[in-house]
């Protein structure tokens, strides 16, 4: 047994050989890392630089974003690295600084998405109180509790697996994930299973609960209400439900990679899983915001026809 403080590195096992393809490979993820920089930086840009977006609709979804640029950062630079690497080792302190980065955006963004269901819950069903009640002090103090409280949980998390008694440092993934480092540990888990648990109920159980809660009421509104009340609601929670579910998808996904016998299936589905969790999300929500949310699209256009005029 080899204490996690006793080992130097642990090898990342789930790249297959690929010889020539690495350097397409490379070439694919660094385009997608850049277009995922560039779409995010730009709506923060865009929200941030007008005053008219200083409102907790608009601030909520910059702070998504902040946490797209965030997790792809803490993601996408290693995958690079391991791309081109021959070996696929990454060191431990390198390892639990990318865990610690990667589950902190995960439950950022789960938390986020809560708030932004409890916001339009606020503006749909008390419209006349929203003004008064989500106001930027109360706005802002949900979006550092949300980053806070992910930070301290995931801290707790990697404080247990950090005393294990290793049997190995293997990890099949192309990332380092706290579960399959447990997963490799001869001493006794049930303090982190038991710590586990405890943390998804309360991090994740309870979330859940609000965000159909705050669906279900909205839906009623939506249903006794007038045309003008549900072409609102259409048009305000769309984007929050299609992140939501791809959200929920990439969990899926990874739940599945993670937790299931997956060595008799294809050696690319799991990189693919992998893939769509880290890759997704960061993508489709700058996409799914900046088009759907029409005062945002708006200042966008504004933004590029300036551009295009003064470089003319």
């Amino acid at each position: 047994m080899i204490n996690v403080t006793q080992l130097s590195h642990f090898r990342l096992g789930g790249f297959s050989e690929t010889r020539f393809l690495k350097y397409i490979y490379f070439l694919v993820a660094i385009l997608i890392y850049m277009l995922i920089l560039c779409a995010n930086l730009l709506l923060i840009a865009v929200i941030c630089r007008n005053r008219s977006l200083h409102e907790p609709m608009y601030m909520f979804p910059c702070s998504l974003f902040v946490n797209e640029l965030f997790g792809s950062t803490a993601f996408f630079p290693l995958l690079l690295d391991q791309i081109l690497s021959d070996t696929h080792t990454v060191s431990v302190p390198l390892c639990f600084l990318q865990i610690f980065f990667l589950y902190s955006y995960v439950f950022v963004e789960f938390f986020n998405l809560t708030v932004i269901s409890y916001d339009r819950y606020v503006a749909i069903c008390y419209p006349l109180q929203y003004n008064s009640y989500m106001t930027f002090k109360r706005v802002s103090v949900h979006i550092a509790t949300a980053w806070l409280t992910a930070f301290i949980s995931i801290a707790c998390i990697l404080s247990l697996s950090s005393t294990l008694q290793l049997c190995g440092n293997v990890i099949n993934n192309i990332y380092c994930n706290n579960y399959s480092i447990v997963k490799l540990a001869c001493s006794d888990t049930r303090v982190n299973n038991i710590y586990g648990l405890v943390h998804s109920a309360i991090f994740i159980l309870f979330p859940m609960i609000l965000i159909f809660y705050t669906y279900m009421r909205i839906l009623r509104v939506c249903f006794s209400g007038s045309k003008q009340t549900r072409q609102k609601a259409v048009s305000t929670c769309t984007p929050h439900l299609v992140s939501l579910f791809n959200f929920s998808f990439g969990i899926c996904f990874e739940v599945i990679q993670s937790r299931f016998e997956m060595s008799k299936l294809p050696a690319l589905l799991p990189i693919f899983l992998s893939l769509y969790f880290f890759v997704c999300q960061p993508f489709l929500n700058p996409i799914i915001y900046g088009t759907k949310m029409s005062k945002i699209s708006d200042m966008c256009k504004r933004l590029f026809c300036s551009k295009l005029r003064s470089s003319c």
